[in-house]
């Protein structure tokens, strides 16, 4: 008796059996990164003591025999102008506390502007992924850091509050060359402790971020300074200040952005190309009545510090 011949699959089986080979795959290879990542449930009641960001400077400055850089100096998140908080959401993650930990809507226009113009163009990188990185990957760039920034940053949403992930970032974000955390950056940039900073030193504080060690007061920039206007100008329009405190902040600004030089010696640079991971473009959509406070009161872990 002849064999009986297997029927033919068709293409459309195929191409779902194929689909799934590539779930099951992809799947696995998400299992496997997820448990050889760093577990990041202790952030949730204690600062760490350094960073994969500061280690790396510090490297890099044993290489050229330059001072090390100190570490982070917590503050918790009530220790902080309220203003600094509240102008680096705006400019660099405006959609923070409605995500979970990516902003789909700024990586499709990412995709869209890289196409438009033939080459990679900024990034779409969210406080917790900017906080990912800081925290254990330094800034190497690479397809594979990418992944792994990724997941870190599902890790630090599922096990942080978003309050905790925001204070962290603060406290250990790059402010310039060997200045780490707001603390810090306030101190070496204007001379007074975090708490202290007025409006339109948050808002230059918050502006210099994309590319904080370019960032020179004694010869602003006009990247810097139209940047700095540009924060000042998103914090009345999402109502975080009224319009007498935006006069007041501006005068206070362009006092700041006049520099020790006289305005013909500063530089006349083009806004430089941001270190690392630029974050999402500064023109925000009028904002909507049922939009969340951007730093809401919130119960749970300490805030830092």
């Amino acid at each position: 008796m002849p064999a009986r011949r297997s029927r033919p699959r068709s293409p459309r089986a195929l191409a779902l059996a194929g689909a799934g080979a590539l779930l099951a795959a992809g799947a696995a290879a998400f299992a496997l990164l997820w448990a050889s990542l760093p577990d990041v449930a202790w952030l949730a009641s204690r600062d760490p003591r350094t960073t994969a960001l500061v280690e790396q400077r510090r490297a890099e400055a044993r290489r050229v025999r330059r001072p090390e850089p100190a570490g982070p100096r917590f503050v918790p998140l009530s220790r902080i102008a309220p203003r600094l908080a509240e102008a680096v959401v705006l400019s660099e993650d405006a959609a923070f506390f409605g995500h979970a930990g990516f902003d789909f809507r700024e990586i499709r226009n990412a995709v869209v502007e890289s196409v438009e113009r033939g080459h990679l163009g900024r990034g779409a990188s969210t406080i917790t992924q900017q906080l990912a990185k800081n925290l254990f990957l330094g800034t190497e760039r690479s397809l594979w850091r990418k992944a792994r920034e990724a997941v870190l940053a599902m890790k630090l949403e599922r096990a942080l509050s978003k309050r905790r992930i925001l204070a962290l970032y603060l406290n250990v974000a790059e402010w310039g060359q060997g200045v780490f955390g707001a603390e810090a950056a306030a101190w070496s940039r204007f001379g007074v402790a975090a708490a202290d900073l007025s409006t339109a030193q948050a808002a230059l504080l918050a502006a210099m971020l994309p590319a904080p060690r370019r960032a020179d007061l004694s010869r602003p920039a006009p990247w810097l300074a139209q940047r700095a206007r540009h924060v000042l100008d998103l914090l009345l329009r999402y109502g975080k200040i009224d319009a007498s405190e935006h006069r007041h902040a501006s005068a206070e600004l362009e006092r700041i952005l006049t520099g020790p030089l006289p305005p013909e010696e500063a530089p006349l640079e083009e806004p430089p190309e941001e270190e690392d991971e630029p974050g999402p473009p500064l023109e925000l959509p009028a904002p909507t009545p049922q939009e969340p406070p951007l730093i809401p009161d919130e119960p749970g872990p300490p805030d830092g510090g």
